[in-house]
Formats: structure tokens, sequence, C-alpha cells
């Protein structure tokens, strides 16, 4: 999908807060989901939330990018998936507020890159809203203001079965809080850079914001690059209580 078309048209978006889900569910929730947009028995989805203390590594493994050992992990509470996205490992936790698009792009004119692209400038959008300088580096996925990490992205392109095309899964981590760098990706070298630092919202401004609050800021933006319009069937009380703790 090339960023010209994402901007267009008003296709149905169900988006919301969850709040809090532990990994493994929100895994399981993605997957049940791409399958039911697959099957269009459900509109493109968005899942704004937050996890537990929580290490991912993705297909560009690299072992040794984890600090810690089985041990150390279950003293700090945190826990560690192998999964399907692309990328290498990172961190998820409290004060980090986590999107899930699950989108479907059409073949015709797909562009991958693009839609990365797109997740960035999302976020390089809304930090900019609080006259904050955020942007690329070419030679790495995300969203850096100066040499410090903001936001990581790392997707997986589900093929579509019934239509030409792709649902993407996974998605953007966008740091909240301040001190989250300290608290979380101290025990890791996160997406195996070790070069740069790692940054949030609250570090560069001073702000005590809410992820909910972050989340309910972030959407607009979100609706508006990829040309969506947020449903009516919006996730229901029902999803949102049943995906918490």
């Amino acid at each position: 999908m090339k960023e010209t078309e994402q901007g267009s048209g008003s296709r149905p978006l169900a988006a919301g807060y969850i709040g809090t889900v532990p990994y493994a569910q929100a895994w399981e929730l993605q997957k049940a989901y791409v399958k039911e947009i697959d099957r269009e028995e459900r509109p493109e989805t968005l899942l704004l939330l937050q996890h537990p203390p929580t290490y991912t590594m993705g297909s560009d493994r690299h072992p040794e990018h984890l600090l810690l050992d089985e041990e150390e992990l279950k003293q700090q509470g945190i826990t560690f998936f192998e999964i399907d996205r692309g990328g290498d490992i990172t961190y998820h936790g409290p004060g980090q507020l986590v999107g899930y698009p699950l989108l479907y792009l059409d073949a015709i004119g797909l562009d991958l890159h693009a839609y990365l692209r797109s997740l960035e400038q999302v976020i390089i959008n809304w930090l900019g809203s609080y006259g904050i300088e955020a942007g690329r580096k070419p030679e790495y996925t995300g969203v850096w203001v100066g040499d410090e990490k903001i936001a990581a992205i790392g997707v997986k392109f589900n093929k579509a079965r019934r239509r030409r095309g792709f649902i993407t899964s996974h998605g953007f981590a966008l740091n909240i809080k301040s001190g989250i760098a300290s608290e979380g990706f101290a025990g890791i070298v996160p997406c195996g850079i070790q070069q740069y630092g790692v940054t949030s919202l609250g570090d560069l401004t001073g702000l005590d914001m809410t992820v909910e609050a972050a989340a309910r800021e972030l959407l607009p933006f979100f609706t508006e690059q990829f040309g969506l319009q947020l449903s009516t069937d919006a996730l229901t009380e029902e999803e949102r209580t049943e995906t918490r703790e």
C-alpha cells in the first residue's frame, strides 16, 4: 500500500484502549482477530494496551542481546517470549503504550515498507503536537528523538486467504512514562542497538501522562494517517473487560 493510498477512503476501524493485558493473551487475541478480519467478520482493528513487564524476541534472533538469565528474569518478574514478528529483542511494560494494528493491505499497489513508514509517521506527528522533533534513522525502523529511541516497531504480514494481500499484526511500542529506560530496557540490548539510548515522553517533557490518555490522543493521528474512520462497532465493553488482567 502506497502512502498516498493510505490517506484516502473511509474504511471502518474498531479501536480502543483495553487496559493491561498479559502478553500471551494479547498475542492469541491478535491471531483470532486476524482470522476474523480475513473472513470479513470484523472491521480492521487497532488494539491499544499495556503489558506487564515482558521481553519479546522477533525473527532476527540474537540470544546474546538478552542480558538476564532465567533466574534473574524470574526474580524481576519479567516474562520472555520468542515471537513471529520481525526485529530483535525489545521490552514491554507499564508506562508504555503498545499498539497492534490489524489492517488489511491490498495487493494492488502494495508497499510493505510504506506501511512501516506510516506507523512511524503516526507517532512522529503526535509527538510533534508536544513540540518534540522526532524522526527516523535510515538504518533502523522506529521513531527517534536525536540519538534516543522513543518507539520501537516490529510487525508481521499475514497472507490473507480470501483476498489478495496481507493482514498486519504486532505493531509499535511507544514509551510514555519517565524512567522506563532504566526500569526495563537495562536487561537487554534494545533491538540489538548498542550505540544509542532509549527515551520517553515523560523524560523529554516532564509530563506525567497516563498511557490511556496517550492512547486517546494518538488514535485520531492513526485514523488520519491511514484514511480510516472510527467505527460504531468499536471494541465492545465485553471485549475490553475480557482482555484485562
